[in-house]
Formats: structure tokens, C-alpha cells, sequence
């Protein structure tokens, strides 16, 4: 019986509950946001309430909720000034056609299914966006929270000009400042302290809304002492006397002005890569293990903010931080955003007057430790320990976006990322030769079902779109193998979008394994630090690099009680001695595991077999076996095409008359067919035809196993080691 698609308004209560919980959250952050970009408090409400009904009805997410974003005040901010040339009142109006026409853009975008838009930039340089955008919030608002709404200028004016603002705050202020700057420091310590309070009471309401209990606390409290709430209008949150007639009309005057459009851009940049960014986040919460659909999640973020810009609002962008706080509230349907637009309506229309008497100081407090978040310290470290080339990348990224622009800024982080790619490489014709190329191939591999897929040259966030057809293409309930063995470097960004490909398959029952990248030098233990090829002699002693498969390898070992080295080195085994290796010549061995007994080998390798323009190399994963007696001398595989190929040729196949299915399904050779009829015996039959999709030779006295023509994954060379232990003890017993 098929199961019915669940409703919208499954788990109802649970979906009201946290659209509940995220309004609380919602509301102060929608009024702080809108003021620090230079709009009326009023716009990010709209923002807000818009972005959750018609994104709820539209959208292609699950459980995201849409609002005003961080990334958009500093640009919008920007717009205000920029294009009201020093009138906020008339920039306002300016910005709002800059909205509503980037709402147009987001639309398009959304049609053209440019979902896949944040692939396209490096993960280090979007990171080194964000963190200047946090500096810049930071900075500018602290001047707000101590109730300086004046003071304007660059990053490091502000800076400088903190030790004058304290000066003027001790020696000028009035006391009404003072009150509102007591307000303000009060709220920044409830948002650095709340997480280290453990009262589970006084978490039963938000960090943000536990500063807007403190400023209505400070209000109540003067006006109980009959002298009035101190702080001036100019320091309080301005609504307007109608809400719901108070529309704006915004002003399409400058639509020809290179300047105005300039806006638009980056604003439609912005907007796209916070909410494409934050969707993907949001996805790896989903309770139900959902993929959002990036596409028409832009159309209806498009249609919002086109909505919002014609009613004063700002733009409507997905955002990380309420999204998660509705997960973490039980939230499991688009509804949930709904009902945090409703309850922050019926906030607004029931309690506007006690909104009113907000100090924006605390509000700004907020922001504050908004900005704090987006760059913070352990960014910067976190960046240094993936590697000193992405660190670079970051400090390029985040200077460049707080000496220019935005735009400016992430396209001079683009430009950083690939120079340091071909640094790394010695070698700008690699890149330039094969960026256009087909660079990745994919197949099922046999009777296993799994998914292979190839990449050859480079694989950086220049081409991982290719890759990501691929992989978007395979069940997520399926297993894929991902090969680099034949890719010469692989970014940060790759490797970072690969393991969020491993945590969607694992969650949908399949798997997605990361082979080839064992012999790849890397500056850095972090697992996602790029990686880059190098010549044999060149590699060093591996240890601080190794990959997740070396570590997962490591422990097959500990577990087994076997020995472990990963370091390449040349091992003395002769595959000219086995049947079909007779031109074939080892390059290097690593990752071998061993048993207490040294007779049973596993391990990586890589060897070239023919001559002359003939010659291929191969990376595989061999199982090798050393006998206590002598066997006969033999190949044994799987019939396939190559093999009956073969016998025309003149490559004999062994039959078995007694054995007619064993003798159709499997290709055996040797030296002494009459030995080898003896030496397989039915007991043998019957276990290689159980394991049959094994490729096994004999030279007498060793054997060696493998299963692909490619490195094994954990899971493969566990079993190859489990049908090599089987092997041996039917052999030897």
C-alpha cells in the first residue's frame, strides 16, 4: 500500500509552536537589521511577514525561514547613502526600486535554474566575504549601542576612532545617552552570557527577546518612579502612526545610472549566495532528511521580495540562524515560517506602542554580537589550520571587501584562489587547457550496483558543477565511489561540497566513498586541505595529511590487530611472475595492512603494463597471499567480454564438465590445465562461485586478489580481506 504524501499541516502544533519560538527571535533582529541598513524599523517587519507567507506557499524548502539577512546591511546601507547622496529619507526610496528590481533578477535567476550558483565560488572567499560583512556590522553598530548615531566612516576610522567615542561618552553624553548606552552594554553581555547560563527556565525565551525584556523592564521601571523614560526619541524605535497605510513609493528615477544598477547586482549577489549558503545548511538539519529545491526557492524568494520592496521592505533572503532555532523547535513543515510571519504581524499591530520605547542602543547590542559571530577569532584559525593558502585567501577576501566593495571584494577573492591554485601547481596550462574539457565520467560498476565516478585533470570550484551533475544524478539511497586517482588537484571548496554529498547519502540510506587522494601531498591534517599531486620522489612521509580514507583504514587495522604503514615505498612483489602481468612494472605500494604472520598483505598500489605508446597506468588495491604449500599456476575472473575475447585469441578458458555453470559464468587459465581441474576441487567451486566477482591469480606459491581496477574503499578492502582469510584456510586445511 503506497503511503500518502503528508499535508502541509502535518504536525501542526509542533510547526505553530516553532514559528512561535522564531518570531520571539524574529522581531528584534527584523527592527535592528532594517535599521542598521538605513531603512524605516517598519521594513524589516515586512520583510519578515512577507518572506514567511508567500516562501511558506511557494518556496521549495522545508524548513527554512526567510527574513532580512545579515549579509544585505552593509550593501543596503551602501544603496541609502550612495544613491540618496546624503538624503537617507530619499536614498530609502531610491533602494527600495533597487530591491524590488533584484527581487525581478532572483526571479530569472530562478528560471534559468541558476540554483547552483554558490558552486561557482570558492568556499574560503565567500567565508572572507562574510567575515568583513560581520567586521563592518560590528563596528558601525557599536557606535549605535553606545548611543552614537552620528559618527560615519571606513573600517578604520571606526576603529580609531573608538578610544574618542568612550572619551565623548564619559565627558559629553547626556544623561539620557547614558542610560541608553548602560542599555546597550546590559544587552550585548545577555547575548555573550546566555549560552553559559544553565537556568533551562531562563532559555525558555531568546537571547534577543530577553533584550527587549531589559529595555521595557528600564521603561516600566522610570515610568514607576513618575520621572519618565530618559532616553530621547532620537534614541527610540520611530513606527509609523498607521501601520497598515504607511506604504512608501519607490523611486525607479535612476534606473539609467550605471551607479543604481551597480546596486542591483550586488545585491542580487548577496541575497542568492546568503540564501543559497543557508539552504543547504538548513538541509543537513532536516529532521525528514529532505533535499530542497534551490530553484524554486529562488523564484519565491523573488516574488517576495519583489512584494516587500513595493511595501517598504527589505529584501527577503533565507537565514541560518532562525532556520535552526525552527529545526531545534520540532518545526518539519513550510508552514512553521508561515506562523512565524503571523505571530510577528500580530506583534506588531498588538504591542507597536511598547515597540516604540525599544532604544535602538539595544537593539544595535544585537547586531553587535551578530557581527562578532560572523568574525569571530576562531574563523581566522580555523582558516589557517585548513591550510596558510586558504588563510591567505580569507585575509585577501575580507581586506579587499572592506577597502572596496562587495562586489569587488569576492571578485578579488575569486581572482586570489585561482592564483594560488596555480601556484600550487606549477602549472597555468593545466588549468587552462582543461577547464572547458569533460572531465569526469561515471558508470554502474558490474553486479555490485555501485556508481563510479572518474575525474580526471583538476577538479576546484572553477568545475565542480561537472561533478555535481554527476553526483545529483545517482539515488540517494545508492552507493557512489568517487575517484581522483587520475586528478592532479582537488580545492578546498570540492572537498567541503563532497562531504556534504557523504552526509545526504548516509542519510538516505547510500554512501558516498572518497578514494585516489592517498598520495596527494597536503600542508595541513585538516580533511578538506587541498590537495595536490606530486611526483614519487617528492611525496613526503604521510601523517598529518592523510585523508579520511587512511584513517579509516588505520582503524580496519587496530581492529584486525594488524600492522599499518602508509607511507609508498617499493615492495618486491613480481607480478611478471602471474599470468597476463608479463609486461607489468610497480611504481609504488602504500597503504598496506599486514597480519601478525606476515602471510597476508593488503595494500595500494600502482604499476604501469605495456610499452611504448601501448603503456597504461593502474591504480588498484591488491590482496596478497602467501601459501604454506604449492598450488598450481592460474587467473581466475568473472567471464566477461575481455575474457571470451581472450579465448579467441588463444587464451584458452579451463572447462569443467562437471561443473557447466561454474565453467559459463567464470574465465580460468593456466600453464597445466589438468593441475588446475585437480586443484579445484568442489568445495572450491562452490566458494569462488559465491565470491565470484573476484579477480584472482596464482604464481605457485602466492597469491594475489583484487577486486576493481581502482583503489578499494574501507568497505571493499574489508571484504577482500575477509575472502582472502577464507581462501587461504580452504586452501591450506
Amino acid at each position: 500500500m503506497a503511503h500518502s504524501k503528508p499535508s502541509l499541516f502535518t504536525g501542526l502544533r509542533s510547526n505553530i509552536f516553532a514559528g512561535f519560538v522564531v518570531s520571539l527571535i524574529a522581531l528584534p533582529l527584523a527592527l535592528g537589521l532594517a535599521i542598521a541598513s538605513g531603512f524605516p524599523p517598519i521594513a524589516g517587519i515586512i520583510a519578515s511577514v512577507v518572506g514567511g507567507v508567500l516562501v511558506a506557499v511557494l518556496g521549495g524548502s522545508y524548513v527554512t525561514i526567510t527574513g532580512p539577512g545579515n549579509g544585505l546591511v552593509v550593501v543596503l546601507l551602501g544603496a541609502v547613502t550612495v544613491l540618496g547622496e546624503g538624503d537617507a529619507q530619499v536614498g530609502y526610496l531610491y533602494a527600495l526600486a533597487a530591491v524590488i528590481l533584484s527581487g525581478v533578477l532572483l526571479l530569472i535567476f530562478g528560471f534559468l535554474r541558476f540554483g547552483a550558483l554558490s558552486d561557482f565560488f570558492p568556499a574560503t572567499a565567500i567565508q572572507g566575504m562574510l567575515s568583513a560583512i560581520g567586521i563592518t556590522i560590528l563596528l558601525k553598530q557599536f557606535y549605535v549601542m553606545l548611543g552614537d548615531l552620528e559618527t560615519k566612516g571606513s573600517a578604520l576610522e571606526l576603529v580609531l576612532g573608538i578610544p574618542d567615542l568612550l572619551l565623548r561618552l564619559i565627558s559629553e553624553a547626556s544623561s539620557g545617552q547614558l542610560y541608553a548606552a548602560a542599555i546597550g552594554v546590559l544587552s550585548l553581555l545577555i547575548m555573550v552570557f546566555y549560552s553559559k547560563i544553565t537556568n533551562r527556565f531562563f532559555h525558555l525565551v531568546p537571547a534577543p527577546m530577553w533584550v527587549v525584556v531589559l529595555a521595557l523592564g528600564f521603561d516600566a521601571y522610570a515610568t514607576y518612579l513618575g520621572d519618565g523614560n530618559p532616553i530621547s526619541g532620537a534614541l527610540l524605535i520611530s513606527l509609523p502612526d498607521n501601520l497598515l497605510t504607511s506604504v512608501p513609493t519607490p523611486n525607479f528615477s535612476k534606473w539609467q545610472e550605471p551607479a543604481f544598477w551597480g546596486v542591483v547586482l550586488s545585491i542580487t549577489l548577496i541575497s542568492s549566495i546568503e540564501s543559497l549558503l543557508s539552504i543547504k545548511a538548513v538541509d543537513k538539519l532536516d529532521p525528514e532528511k529532505r533535499r530542497s529545491n534551490t530553484n524554486k526557492d529562488m523564484k519565491a524568494l523573488g516574488i517576495a521580495t519583489i512584494v516587500s520592496g513595493f511595501l517598504g521592505g527589505m529584501n527577503v533572503v533565507t537565514v541560518i540562524a532562525r532556520s535552526s532555532v525552527n529545526v531545534n523547535n520540532q518545526a518539519t513543515r513550510r508552514v512553521s515560517n508561515f506562523f512565524h510571519a503571523l505571530f510577528l504581524f500580530v506583534m506588531v499591530l498588538v504591542f507597536q506602542e511598547q515597540l516604540r520605547r525599544i532604544p535602538l542602543t539595544a537593539l544595535a547590542a544585537i547586531l553587535v554580537y551578530t557581527g562578532y559571530k560572523l568574525s569571530a577569532p576562531e574563523i581566522f584559525v580555523r582558516m589557517y589550520r585548513i591550510g596558510k593558502e586558504q588563510l591567505f585567501i580569507f585575509l585577501t577576501t575580507l581586506v579587499a571587501t572592506l577597502l572596496t566593495d562587495l562586489i569587488t571584494g569576492i571578485l578579488i577573492g575569486l581572482l586570489a584562489t585561482f592564483v594560488v591554485h596555480v601556484v600550487l601547481n606549477k602549472a597555468f596550462w593545466l588549468f587552462s587547457r582543461n577547464l572547458l574539457k569533460p572531465n569526469v565520467l561515471m558508470y554502474k560498476e558490474g553486479e555490485t550496483q555501485k556508481y563510479y565516478v572518474g575525474i580526471i585533470h583538476f577538479c576546484t570550484f572553477l568545475n565542480f558543477y561537472k561533478l555535481k551533475a554527476k553526483l545529483d544524478k545517482i539515488p540517494q539511497n545508492a552507493q557512489a565511489v568517487v575517484d581522483f586517482s587520475l586528478c592532479s588537484f582537488v580545492d578546498h571548496t570540492v572537498q567541503e561540497s563532497l562531504n556534504n554529498y557523504e552526509e545526504l547519502f548516509v542519510r538516505k540510506g547510500g554512501s558516498v566513498e572518497i578514494i585516489g587522494l592517498d598520495v596527494h601531498q597536503t600542508d595541513s591534517s585538516h580533511p578538506f586541505a587541498v590537495r595536490t599531486l606530486r611526483p614519487m620522489e617528492k611525496l613526503r612521509v604521510f601523517g598529518g595529511g592523510r585523508t579520511k580514507r587512511q584513517h579509516q583504514l588505520e582503524a580496519l587495522a587496530v581492529e584486525k590487530e594488524w600492522g599499518y604503514q602508509d607511507t609508498p615505498k617499493t615492495k618486491k612483489l613480481l607480478l611478471q611472475k602471474y599470468i597476463g602481468y608479463g609486461t607489468t612494472s610497480v611504481e609504488r605500494v602504500y597503504n598496506q595492512l599486514s597480519n601478525v604472520e606476515n602471510s597476508i598483505f593488503l595494500f595500494d598500489i600502482k604499476y604501469s603494463e605495456g610499452v611504448f605508446i601501448a603503456k597504461e597506468s593502474v591504480q588498484t588495491t591488491f590482496l596478497h597471499i602467501k601459501l604454506k604449500n604449492e598450488i598450481p599456476v592460474f587467473s581466475f575472473d568473472r567471464e566477461m567480454l575481455l575474457e571470451k575475447l581472450s579465448s579467441l585469441a588463444g587464451f584458452h578458458d579451463i572447462d569443467f564438465p562437471k561443473n557447466p555453470t561454474f565453467s559459463r559464468d567464470f574465465y580460468v587459465r593456466g600453464n597445466n590445465p589438468k593441475a588446475v581441474r585437480e586443484f579445484f576441487s568442489e568445495e572450491l567451486i562452490s566458494f569462488f562461485s559465491a565470491y565470484g566477482f573476484y579477480h584472482v591469480m596464482s604464481n605457485g606459491n602466492d597469491l594475489i586478489v583484487r577486486q576493481f581496477l581502482r583503489t578499494a574503499t574501507p568497505a571493499e578492502a574489508t571484504a577482500m580481506i575477509e575472502f582472502g582469510l577464507a581462501l587461504k584456510k580452504k586452501i591450506e586445511g
